[in-house]
């Protein structure tokens, strides 16, 4: 029996791996994929993802993060992949999910206020953490506009940890959240 794949994506700051821990953590057989560990991966010649020069790495990534998702759904788990995936990075979600008919891919985008999100970003003390005000605020911006996926994005404003991860429950259950 095969599992799912759900892309929880947003600005960083957003919250995607408090609730992706949390929510994963609630299924019966699931992975949380924290993709953000991809990149420190890279053990020589890694550029920052928000460089100029880090779009081959950056597609690099992504193609293993999707594959390292599908192979876990594959095993019949609900994977929960956080990271920043935006629309300009979907496709290797989309090609890998093509080779995994059966597999249901997921997108869903938590949107935070830029205040909130600048706030969470600044707090961080993790080694790596992206707290770089203008480039979070870059990445927020990248999100607002989402087009045909804007049904995707669930404003957090109003949320606390355990209301976001009850609307990203909710979505999961809806068929407007699956794309291929």
């Amino acid at each position: 029996m095969s599992g799912s794949v759900t892309i929880l994506t947003g600005p960083a700051g957003a919250g995607k791996s408090t609730v992706a821990r949390v929510l994963a953590a609630s299924l019966e057989l699931s992975v949380h994929l924290h993709t953000d560990d991809f990149w420190d991966f890279i053990s020589a010649g890694a550029i920052l993802p928000y460089l100029p020069g880090s779009d081959a790495q950056n597609h690099t990534v992504l193609e293993a993060t999707a594959a390292a998702a599908f192979a876990y759904a594959e095993g019949g788990y609900d994977v929960v992949a956080d990271g920043v995936v935006g629309p300009w990075m979907l496709d290797h979600y989309r090609d890998a999910a093509r080779e995994h008919p059966g597999i249901p891919l997921r997108y869903v985008v938590l949107r935070p206020p830029l205040d909130a999100t600048l706030e969470r970003a600044r707090s961080r003390t993790a080694a790596n953490a992206l707290t770089d005000a203008d480039v979070v605020a870059d990445l927020w911006g990248r999100f607002t506009e989402l087009g045909v996926l804007e049904r995707h994005a669930i404003d957090t404003t109003a949320l606390d940890v355990d209301q976001t991860v009850a609307a990203v429950r909710s979505a999961l259950a809806s068929p407007e959240y699956v794309i291929r």
